[in-house]
């Protein structure tokens, strides 16, 4: 995820936010730096300030898009009037929000263009991991993973973000869509339930990052 913001105070918050949450996040200070992160490599998010030195946001969206680049863009701005948001969003902004801003906010409407970007592709796979959307199949060194339907979508969120630590939030909120809070054992049931039967053909490679969550990875870190 790339933030584009000028303000030292706001982009310290936002990405300590967003790195707790799990998400791996870099940050631009200014619009050009902004364009020139944009240009260089893809993103599935980016955070946008409207009020930036050197290339405003505005038009740095503009040129994004006629690039013809489909990444989701979410404004956050101290520009609050109607005609603002309308001039953000025919620009090609998928959201909006206004500073000052809740982070629990700004985290449910990252999550809303993050589900999106989760659509199933036709398979996926990790080391000798395979899931296959068609067959509902999932396999570890060509044996079979007899997965509940929990399990099936656990598995698949984590091959879609390999290596990356999931915060208990994101996972509980994506796979059973619902707000996590905190003190369900659920997640830590099927996590459990999960690992141990990937660990029946193989290695442990769904490990516990304390104080965050869970990664699918090939070591322990």
């Amino acid at each position: 995820m790339l933030l584009v913001e000028d303000e030292s105070e706001i982009a310290d918050f936002v990405l300590l936010g967003l790195r707790e949450e799990g998400y791996a996040a870099e940050h631009a200070a200014d619009g050009v730096a902004g364009w020139a992160r944009l240009a260089a490599e893809p993103w599935d998010v980016v955070l946008l300030d409207w009020w930036l030195p050197g290339l405003d946001g505005l038009t740095l969206l503009r040129r994004f898009r006629a690039a013809n680049a489909t990444t989701p863009v979410i404004f956050l701005t101290a520009r609050d009037a109607v005609s603002d948001r309308v001039r953000g969003l025919d620009a090609g902004a998928q959201d909006y929000l206004c500073k000052p801003f809740a982070f629990e906010e700004l985290m449910a409407r990252v999550r809303s263009l993050t589900r999106r970007l989760d659509r199933p592709v036709a398979a996926l796979s990790y080391g000798d991991v395979t899931l296959d959307y068609e067959s509902q199949r999932a396999t570890r060194a060509g044996k079979r993973l007899d997965l509940t339907a929990k399990e099936f979508a656990l598995l698949a969120l984590f091959l879609r973000h390999p290596d990356a630590a999931l915060s208990r939030a994101r996972i509980y909120e994506q796979v059973w869509d619902e707000e996590y809070d905190g003190l369900s054992n659920t997640l830590a049931v099927h996590v459990g339930e999960l690992r141990r039967k990937l660990e029946a053909h193989g290695p442990r490679l769904l490990h516990t990052v304390r104080g965050v969550g869970y990664a699918l990875r090939d070591r322990d870190a």
